[in-house]
């Protein structure tokens, strides 16, 4: 395989339990490059956990998770297995940016500091190339004219838009979004959902945990149906939402239709 055809996330057969509760129980997705796959399923079913396996925020106790090709090296068995090279990490993280329910922006900081953190203390890159590039982003995100403002001065849909700006800002090989829009109102939702699907247009590798089905539906090359830790059924969204297969499948969206 070449760069081309390599996928950027690759999970196979992974296991991750909390003490005696199995939360993923063999899971195996992958995304190539410009690929933006969606998992989807109710609450439980275990896709935040993967997302937060997948970037290396959560240990899992079985299988295998490869970056561009690259397996995570692993010492310890079992409960004990844990990564073992904390250099991996730290790129792995750094590719891989992650977008969280919460937002989770720096109080203290400014819109503009708080996307420039991460690219001139992690990275080490020069501030004021860095001050470009996310007043840039900033904008691309429709808030350029709130760079000087602070979390607490914006709605959550721009608060979340600046999160995906402070993402973008690491120029990450993929993205994860976990729940991006479900702390929000449908009005400030909409505002974030139209950010993703510009990133989805313009070929970002993506892999987004979502409630709203329009969304999956309108943006996935590929969507995953979770069920009590499994994958149930997936496809694409023509075949999942058009056609769904498992009986559990057409529950679900009848029920999140309603």
């Amino acid at each position: 395989m070449d760069a081309t055809t390599t996928p950027v996330i690759e999970i196979k057969d992974l296991h991750k339990a909390y003490g005696d509760l199995e939360v993923l129980k063999g899971v195996s997705i992958k995304a190539n490059r410009g690929d933006v796959v969606s998992l989807i399923g109710s609450s439980g079913s275990g896709k935040s956990t993967l997302l937060r396996c997948c970037n290396l925020l959560e240990n899992s106790q079985g299988g295998d998770i490869l970056f561009e090709g690259e397996e995570v090296s692993w010492s310890g068995k079992g409960g004990k297995r844990k990564p073992a090279d904390q250099k991996q990490i730290v790129e792995m993280r750094t590719n891989l940016s992650m977008v969280f329910q919460q937002f989770n922006l720096w109080a203290h900081m400014t819109i503009l500091q708080n996307v420039m953190e991460a690219p001139v203390t992690v990275l080490k890159q020069d501030r004021y190339v860095v001050e470009d590039r996310a007043r840039a982003l900033l904008e691309k995100v429709g808030i350029g004219d709130k760079c000087d403002v602070y979390p607490a001065q914006l709605s959550g849909g721009q608060q979340q838009r600046a999160a995906i700006a402070r993402a973008l800002a690491m120029e990450p090989k993929a993205l994860l979004f976990d729940e991006p829009t479900s702390a929000l109102d449908p009005e400030l939702e909409q505002e974030v959902i139209r950010v993703i699907k510009d990133l989805a247009f313009e070929g970002r590798t993506m892999l987004i945990v979502t409630h709203d089905m329009a969304m999956a539906r309108d943006v996935s090359d590929h969507v995953v149906f979770l069920h009590e830790g499994k994958i149930e059924e997936e496809g694409s969204p023509h075949d999942l939402f058009g056609d769904p297969k498992s009986a559990r499948l057409r529950q679900f969206l009848a029920a999140v239709a309603a």
